[in-house]
């Protein structure tokens, strides 16, 4: 969840012609992350868990683009850009980790 505070700083700091566009794209994305896990989580059963926590991984590898792409334009500098890129890699080691304790406690494939 920390990772929502910090991409919506990202998005409120880009142009205002980004406002629809990137910023947006932003916003859902990361909003995608933690619900995914929570839905997933929900459905009570390990492989739909699985599915839902791919989703959450694949929102998070769009929202990593996203940002290189906003600081690539210039839109967000280093200092911006590296904290929330630390969040990025932690939240993909944590759904790794689930991902791989789900499959190993349920044999699941």
């Amino acid at each position: 969840m920390e990772l929502v505070p910090a991409a919506y700083e990202i998005a409120r700091a880009l142009p205002g012609v980004e406002r629809y566009a990137l910023a947006d794209q932003i916003r859902r994305c990361v909003i995608s992350v933690p619900a995914n896990i929570a839905e997933g989580q929900a459905r009570q059963h390990p492989r739909e868990f699985l599915q839902f926590l791919a989703i959450a991984r694949g929102s998070l590898a769009e929202l990593h683009t996203l940002i290189l792409a906003a600081h690539s334009l210039d839109y967000i500098t280093e200092d911006q850009l590296q904290p929330t890129e630390d969040l990025i890699a932690e939240v993909g080691r944590l759904l790794a980790g689930l991902s791989n304790r789900l499959k190993s406690d349920s044999q699941v494939i």
